[in-house]
């Protein structure tokens, strides 16, 4: 006898159609696009800095950890502040999903747990397709078996986890999910790690000042944010020391003293092994317009 199954049929809340473009910048702080308008969707995330985004007939102030979603056909520019060298993750998409009306006019702060996607993105995108992905996406010859696949999914991802995110705060829920609270861990872990940027913090220190065990910090941060404490904290300094180099102030012995690395070899070391290139390697590429 042949048992009968009920087949389920999945629904799709967020499906992305096409991916237009996918890039890091690292601009200088003069910085300026004049702009543009296209048919389909747009997200500016603000990894490191801050800048000025027109978005139609507003002016967006977006600083470091905020993104703000361009619907289609929506004019939108962007502009350094001239003091501060901003690193902005942006991609480019086709989707038709109602669901993505929640994202129309937005600017968002992006959660620990949401980051993750755009990291996920960048890395498989780079393993996927020709670097730099910006007007046209060329696939590369030896891409990955389903680069592709996983580049959507993790977009979908983040859209989705960040609008569950959103709806979850207007809930005003009495009693917090483990999520939740564990997220709000992290942000305080990396709170405190951006306090002491121009200093030095320990993870012994980050466990006494928040009350938790040391392998307590270690699981949740490393879930939240893929990286430990400490490679997290070093990767924060390059990122900050990056910025000081486009900003054009300060030599890079200064840079390795500020930001508190024992000597400027180390920090060359630190460099090198964080973005690839030496600091000299890294001024000479940094994108002016």
């Amino acid at each position: 006898m042949n048992a009968k199954f009920f087949k389920y049929k999945l629904s799709n809340l967020i499906a992305i159609n096409k991916i237009v473009s996918i890039h890091y910048y690292e601009y200088s702080k003069r910085f300026e696009f004049k702009g543009e308008s296209h048919d389909f969707w747009e997200i500016v995330y603000v990894d490191k800095g801050d800048l000025t985004v027109g978005a139609g007939s507003r002016e967006i102030f977006l600083k470091q950890g905020e993104a703000v979603f361009h619907k289609p056909n929506e004019f939108h520019t962007l502009h350094a502040n001239g003091v501060t060298a901003p690193n902005l993750f942006i991609i480019s998409f086709v989707c038709h999903s109602k669901a993505m009306d929640f994202y129309k006019n937005k600017t968002l702060y992006i959660p620990p747990k949401c980051r993750k996607f755009i990291a996920q993105i960048l890395e498989e995108s780079e393993k996927t397709f020709v670097y730099p992905c910006e007007k046209r996406l060329i696939l590369k010859d030896d891409a990955p078996a389903g680069g592709q696949q996983l580049i959507k999914c993790y977009l979908e991802q983040f859209l989705i986890m960040l609008l569950r995110t959103e709806s979850e705060k207007k809930e005003n829920k009495i009693f917090p999910s483990k999520t939740s609270v564990e997220n709000y861990f992290a942000s305080s872990v990396i709170k405190l790690l951006e306090d002491h940027l121009y200093g030095k913090i320990t993870v012994q220190e980050i466990c006494e000042r928040l009350n938790f065990s040391r392998a307590y910090v270690a699981n949740v941060f490393k879930k939240n944010t893929g990286y430990s404490v400490s490679e997290y904290y070093a990767r924060m300094k390059i990122s900050e020391a990056k910025k000081l180099i486009r900003e054009e102030n300060y030599n890079f012995t200064q840079i390795s003293e500020m930001l508190h690395f024992d000597t400027p070899n180390y920090f060359s070391r630190a460099f090198k092994r964080i973005t690839g290139m030496t600091p000299s390697e890294y001024r000479a590429s940094v994108k002016v317009d």
